[in-house]
């Protein structure tokens, strides 16, 4: 008997998690995006196995929903699903990279009894699009799943199962502790590669020369500033609060600096890049 999954959002992280959930003979993706070119590239490229007509109708006929869009839009979506009628047996889930907002309006779906596990993906790319989609984005990759309290223990197996072609590990946390977790190994980084770009764009305005010296480590450390704009703009404004208490700290980081600098003392200096390295180097790959 075949599974049905509709997948609403297909670039990247949704086209890859089609491929990997097709690994299983009995799953057919069903594709919806805003985007119609999108949603056309993937079908064309085999990423999903048809492209919704109706959203509504798709989703009633859905054993899977899977949004794997921006995170407001995931919002606005959960939102239309706890109006529309769905299967009992329903299981939905997301990919968003923040949780608290999204558990607090999937709570319209509990109090349905529609089964909603929060998802997280922890890999992605700078590039986006269907057409980067790859089954194994994911292999290793921590996957957070931030189930409600009165979640079943079977919803949970299920949807585990349906991803275990990802190769990911699955990890349970509840929204809060995911939201502080990846607020610091995640969404910090982001604004602060975002920051120095900016910053040496406003160098380059002066010099050409900053442009073309731009190289190996610039463009290194600064990746993760070409992710998609809309989606980055949304991940700050849902986690706005632990943000703010990030970036307060980041700027007492940037105090001590600037007065390691002042001072010019070596040793000092050489310290604070030696237990930069040696944390650095005991990260897992």
């Amino acid at each position: 008997m075949k599974t049905r999954v509709l997948l609403i959002g297909v670039g990247l992280i949704g086209g890859s998690l089609a491929l990997a959930m097709k690994k299983h003979r009995h799953v057919t993706v069903v594709g919806a995006d805003i985007n119609t070119n999108e949603v056309q590239v993937a079908n064309q490229l085999g990423i999903i196995d048809y492209v919704a007509e109706d959203i509504k109708t798709e989703a009633a006929q859905a054993d899977y929903i899977v949004l794997a869009t921006p995170v407001e839009y995931t919002t606005a979506w959960i939102h239309d699903l706890s109006t529309w009628k769905l299967k009992e047996t329903v299981i939905v889930t997301d990919v968003g990279s923040t949780k608290g907002e999204i558990m607090k309006a999937a709570q319209a779906l509990n109090k349905k009894c529609i089964s909603f596990i929060g998802g997280h993906p922890m890999a992605g790319s700078h590039t986006s699009g269907a057409v980067n989609a790859r089954a194994d984005l994911f292999c290793s990759a921590r996957y957070i799943l931030t189930p409600f309290k009165n979640e079943q223990k079977e919803k949970i197996d299920a949807l585990m199962h349906l991803l275990e072609p990802t190769g990911a590990q699955f990890v349970p946390l509840d929204a809060a502790t995911h939201d502080q977790i990846t607020g610091v190994v995640s969404h910090l980084p982001h604004v602060i590669a975002t920051s120095l770009v900016r910053q040496v764009k406003g160098y380059s305005a002066n010099n050409h020369l900053v442009t073309e010296m731009a190289a190996g480590g610039f463009r290194d450390i600064t990746r993760i500033a070409s992710s998609n704009p809309h989606m980055w703009r949304d991940i700050l404004k849902q986690n706005r609060s632990m943000l703010l208490t990030l970036l307060d700290d980041w700027m007492k980081e940037m105090e001590q600096v600037k007065l390691l600098v002042e001072k010019g003392d070596g040793h000092e200096l050489f310290d604070y890049f030696s237990d930069a390295k040696e944390f650095r180097d005991s990260l897992h790959a």
